[in-house]
């Protein structure tokens, strides 16, 4: 399944310099992995604040939620997750050359949550 995730990070301003130095560059290298392991399929820098938008690919909700969570990150995020389906819109030559594309006649609803710091699980995990 591929999701739409927006993650935008508040790091309290208690946090040291070297601190958040460490903590981002945790992340990063966690970040890295995700790319390489094929979760994290596209991702954008939102300027201005410590955000991105981008496109993940795992089996599911529940697989979706841990991968965030390893994120170092996790507990100052604010994330948005909105599930992707194919276009119709789509050719059939796309579709066969997109992995994870599928017909419209398959399309899952939509769905979209938000999870906060210090909550859980997505809804769509429940």
């Amino acid at each position: 399944m591929e999701f739409l995730v927006r993650l935008e990070t508040q790091l309290p301003a208690t946090m040291s310099p070297a601190e958040r130095n460490a903590l981002l560059e945790r992340e990063s290298a966690q970040g890295r992995e995700l790319r390489r392991d094929g979760v994290i399929k596209a991702i954008w820098r939102l300027p201005g604040r410590l955000a991105n938008v981008g496109i993940w690919t795992v089996d599911g909700a529940e697989a979706l939620h841990s991968a965030l969570a390893s994120l170092p990150a996790w507990p100052w995020m604010t994330v948005t997750v909105t599930t992707l389906a194919a276009h119709p819109l789509m050719s059939d030559e796309t579709q066969q050359s997109s992995p994870g594309a599928r017909p419209p006649a398959e399309v899952p609803q939509k769905s979209a949550c938000r999870i906060l710091p210090g909550q859980s699980a997505c809804c769509d995990s429940r």
